[in-house]
């Protein structure tokens, strides 16, 4: 067991931010630094890429800013731990230098040149499942830079994520978290590894075992800090990085969800709601059930593409008043938006909103847009924001019921992370539309606390899983659900929420087909 005087340094790549924290064994946050990123540059509609030595140097940046916070020596720190955005993909050369950009996991391009699968390809059209082989290649970033960059692709010699990218710069070795393994890559989901020789995966994708990187299972070493990387980022040189995962496996460790009957839901860039399971489950068959950042386990996760970033579309476009107002008060934006949700009763007096801002692989579909329906001359900015969070928990209760209807287990708890949980607004309204109360982590850092728990465990300083939880997680503030806002939204759910799509897709096929987007 560790000590009052023992603490865990977590690095948190996010999509809009790099957070550097430090934690103590209670699980309480000692220290912290965070710089705001850009999320992407788009040099073609629907593109996302950033250029990868962006990411490294804000990381150093986020841990030589940390370093002046803290009131003990960097020696007190025992272990180190990365958890990252997900699915953003990067090419190294034989140096290990970045030959373009990543691309970012926000990217929408699709490649529809590819190359035959042989045998794979009658095995599939017999079994039904060549559209969605097909779907899964042409979505690969890989087939895309090989026909389009078959320069670039043949001077890859490793296709990284950006959690691989940074455990590289950190330790000099190509390692990365199986829970991390989150993209369109050769991984066996079940197995907890890269495929096996003869997997479809190995035909259907460019990718060799050779590009890739050794696999560790969180709560074991990586690697140490090397020399260069303690001179970039002042982390001292030899502490152990310990394996945690991806920032939504991390989100679900630190929440405590980890029986089928806990759900988990994170309010980030990407809404998800997910539960933990000992077995493998698809919540949409053929979409995979991701590695948990506990080893053994799976994280069956469901999501809204653009989530809480609809948020700060909202505040781009209509929310000039509330972004002079915060910088005249010192504040951010998002805080005073929670006086827009007071202004408007539970239904927006008639507005629902369906989120799909960005389309999905299976659930809703590729030609899927966003709606918004119930308009009248009552209507202003206040309902509209009201009604864009309301679907969107929508969308995550959707998400929800069809978990519960795979796995037959139904949920009783439900915790809540990541920005959006931070308003006390939102969180009544997720316990509302969910008829069940609903709980925030003690910390708003979930998946910066989900690392350091695998670190802790990692170097003993807890002897498992289950005394590391206990004694870095605590219960947060609680929300009960009004009986008389839940009547409302259950019936906005079921008599209208639950049949936008039905009635609208065949104008969304109708609208990508005449404007060919998307594409």
């Amino acid at each position: 067991m560790g000590s009052d005087q023992d603490y865990i340094l977590a690095i948190d790549n996010g999509t809009q931010s790099i957070r550097a924290l430090v934690f103590d064994l209670q699980g309480q946050i000692v220290a912290k630094s965070k710089v705001e990123i850009e999320p992407y540059f788009s040099n073609e509609p629907g593109w996302a890429e950033q250029d990868v030595d962006y990411f490294w140097q804000n990381l150093c940046r986020a841990c030589t800013e940390l370093w002046p916070l803290l009131e003990f020596p960097r020696s007190a720190i025992k272990a180190v731990a990365l958890t990252t955005q997900r699915a953003t993909v990067v090419n190294l050369d034989q140096a290990g230098k970045p030959l373009r950009p990543a691309i970012v996991w926000l990217d929408q391009r699709l490649e529809q040149k590819l190359p035959g699968m042989g045998v794979w390809d009658t095995l599939f059209a017999l079994m039904g499942e060549k559209a969605t082989v097909q779907s899964f290649r042409a979505q690969a970033e890989a087939h895309w830079i090989k026909n389009n960059q078959p320069d670039i692709w043949d001077k890859t010699a490793k296709y990284l994520l950006l959690s691989g990218y940074h455990c590289y710069k950190l330790t000099g070795k190509y390692v990365d978290s199986v829970a991390s393994q989150v993209g369109y890559l050769p991984f066996d989901f079940k197995k907890h590894d890269w495929c096996s020789p003869s997997d479809w995966k190995w035909r259907a994708l460019p990718i060799t075992r050779g590009q890739l990187p050794d696999l560790v299972a969180s709560g074991s070493p990586l690697g140490r800090i090397n020399e260069q990387a303690a001179r970039e980022t002042g982390i001292p040189a030899g502490l152990p990085l310990i394996s945690a995962g991806a920032d939504k496996a991390c989100e679900v460790l630190a929440s405590g969800c980890l029986s089928p009957d806990s759900g988990s839901l994170s309010y980030g860039t990407t809404a998800t709601y997910n539960s933990t399971n000992s077995r493998y489950i698809e919540a949409i068959k053929r979409v995979p059930a991701y590695p948990a950042a506990m080893p053994g386990a799976y994280n069956t996760e469901t999501i809204v593409e653009r989530g809480f970033w609809m948020v700060s579309w909202f505040k781009r476009e209509f929310g000039l008043a509330e972004q002079q107002m915060a910088a005249s008060r010192g504040v951010e934006p998002e805080t005073l938006f929670d006086d827009l949700l007071r202004q408007v009763p539970p239904g927006a007096m008639g507005l629902v909103l369906q989120p799909y801002w960005s389309p999905g692989i299976r659930i809703p579909g590729p030609e899927a847009k966003g709606a918004i329906i119930g308009f009248g001359d009552v209507h202003t900015r206040a309902h509209l924001y009201r009604a864009m969070i309301e679907g969107l928990v929508f969308a995550l209760r959707e998400g929800k019921e069809r978990l519960e209807k795979r796995s037959g287990h139904r949920i009783r708890t439900l915790k809540v992370s990541g920005g959006g949980s931070q308003s006390d607004e939102i969180m009544q309204i997720t316990a509302d539309i969910f008829g069940i109360a609903v709980e925030r982590p003690h910390t708003s850092e979930t998946s910066g606390l989900g690392a350091a728990i695998n670190a802790a465990v990692g170097v003993g300083l807890y002897p498992d899983y289950e005394t590391a939880l206990a004694h870095m997680t605590h219960p947060g503030d609680r929300f009960i659900p009004d009986a008389d806002n839940v009547a409302v939204y259950n019936r906005l759910y079921t008599e209208v929420y639950r049949k936008i799509y039905g009635k609208l897709s065949i104008l969304y096929k109708s609208i990508r087909s005449i404007t060919e987007y998307p594409p």
